[in-house]
């Protein structure tokens, strides 16, 4: 019964990370599909080159939203349902994916660093926060979200590493994950990578959609 939980669980993990709000949220407010303009990445950073604020933050938010939820859901409620970090480490990857390859979008989903922002801080509001002050820091310095990104999905493991019996016990199966979600960020970042390399990658701020 203890794995039909945890299936479950992490079944409807992934379908709440399978929500594409940059699209659903720029339908509502009357913008148009950012999978049509600019990077056609359906993330926060995208909708912003829509010239609408409002719809980027609510992205943002949502977006992390549901990275967060099935952590903290499974973290409060799971011990009675005998699920374990196990399961915390499993929904947390379910939704992070979900949001990579949505079901309910032809597969074809975001990059996934809010939604990875909000599994951190399900996992430890500590590790979420310095991982996202990791990429503040570098986003105000260098003006890249992208490169900001990069650098906080390579810090997030270690952080978890670096606050074992400080703040908390490392738990195997959420290092995995992490290593494994930083992993696939840096993969859906490829096109940036070779972008900064080449000195052509766009930054914060630097223009609406055409």
């Amino acid at each position: 019964m203890v794995y039909a939980y945890s299936i479950g669980a992490t079944l409807l993990a992934y379908l709440l990370g399978s929500l594409s709000f940059a699209v659903i949220v720029s339908k509502l407010m009357g913008l148009s599909d950012p999978r049509s303009y600019g990077s056609k990445n359906p993330g926060a950073t995208n909708v912003l080159r829509s010239g609408s604020k409002p719809a980027a933050i609510a992205t943002l938010l949502l977006d992390g939203l549901k990275g967060w939820l099935p952590v903290v859901l499974v973290k409060w409620f799971g011990a009675d349902y005998g699920l374990g970090d196990g399961t915390v480490a499993a929904v947390g990857f379910a939704a992070f994916l979900g949001h990579l390859y949505p079901v309910f979008f032809q597969f074809k989903g975001g990059k996934g660093v809010a939604t990875a922002a909000g599994v951190l801080l399900g996992v430890s509001w500590i590790l979420g926060l310095a991982t996202l002050a990791t990429w503040v820091i570098i986003a105000f310095f260098s003006r890249y979200s992208s490169l900001a990104s990069l650098v906080s999905a390579a810090f997030a493991p270690l952080y978890y590493l670096f606050g074992d019996r400080e703040a908390w016990y490392v738990d195997k199966a959420i290092l995995v994950v992490m290593f494994a979600i930083s992993a696939l960020l840096v993969y859906r970042h490829r096109e940036n990578i070779s972008k900064l390399l080449k000195g052509t990658e766009s930054k914060l701020g630097s223009g609406k959609k055409g």
